[in-house]
C-alpha cells in the first residue's frame, strides 16, 4: 500500500532528489551541469553512472541559452522525442524527429545506410545552434559527427547517450573527442530516458 506521501508526485519528485544527492557524488558537477546529472539519474535509477557522465566546460549553459532562443531540438528517436516535457520548454521549441519520413527511408537506401543515419541528413539546415538529443543510435551520432566535419553548420550541444553494444560506446568517444559542446555518458550505457531528462533539465521551469 502506498504512502500518503507517496501520491504527491511533487514530494515523491523532492524525494527523489534528495536521495540522489545523497547517494551521488555530485562535486564536479554546478549549475546547470548538476540539474543535467541529477535529471540522467532520476531518469535510470543509477547513481552509479556519475563517474562515466561527461561534459565540456560551458556546455549545459549553452543548451540552455539556445532553448531560451528558441532553438530546435533534434531527435534521434520517437521516444526521444515523447519524452520531452512540451510545458518545461522556455519558448515553445520544436521537438523534431525525421525517423519516420519518407525521405528518410528512400535515403537510407539509397545510402545502404540506417534510418537513423539517414534522418540526420534531415537536420542539416537548421543544425546552427540547435540542441541535439541522441538516445538511440550510435548511427545517428556517427553520421552527425561526419557531416560537421565536412562542414555543416555547429550546434550549440549535442546530448549523446546512444546505447548498446556495437558503436555506442566508440560513438561517444568519438564526441569527446571532437571540438562540439556535448553531455554524453561514456561506455555501453544511454537512453532515451536519460537524452529526454537531459533536455527536459535544460530547459529549466520546475519539475
Amino acid at each position: 500500500m502506498f504512502d500518503d506521501h507517496l501520491r504527491d508526485s511533487a514530494a515523491i519528485y523532492q524525494r527523489s532528489f534528495a536521495i540522489i544527492r545523497r547517494e551521488a557524488d555530485l562535486s564536479r558537477f554546478s549549475g546547470v551541469m548538476e540539474e543535467v546529472a541529477i535529471r540522467v539519474i532520476h531518469a535510470c535509477g543509477m547513481p552509479d553512472i556519475v563517474p562515466d557522465l561527461a561534459f565540456s566546460p560551458g556546455a549545459a549553459e549553452a543548451g540552455r541559452t539556445a532553448l531560451a532562443d528558441g532553438k530546435p531540438i533534434f531527435a534521434d528517436g520517437q521516444m526521444v522525442a515523447h519524452g520531452i516535457i512540451r510545458t518545461r520548454l522556455p519558448a515553445d521549441n520544436e521537438v523534431l524527429c525525421h525517423l519516420d519520413d519518407r525521405s528518410t527511408v528512400l535515403l537510407a537506401q539509397r545510402l545502404a545506410t540506417t534510418r537513423s543515419a539517414a534522418a540526420v541528413h534531415a537536420w542539416v539546415e537548421r543544425l546552427d545552434g540547435a540542441v541535439i538529443a541522441i538516445g538511440n543510435a550510435p548511427t545517428a551520432l556517427f553520421e552527425l559527427l561526419a557531416l560537421i566535419a565536412d562542414g555543416a553548420a555547429r550546434p550549440a550541444v549535442v546530448l549523446g547517450f546512444p546505447v548498446g553494444f556495437v558503436g555506442a560506446a566508440e560513438s561517444k568517444e568519438a564526441l569527446i573527442a571532437g571540438d562540439l559542446p556535448y553531455i554524453c555518458l561514456r561506455g555501453r550505457r544511454g537512453g532515451s530516458a536519460m537524452a529526454a531528462a537531459a533536455v527536459n533539465a535544460l530547459a529549466g521551469g520546475g519539475r
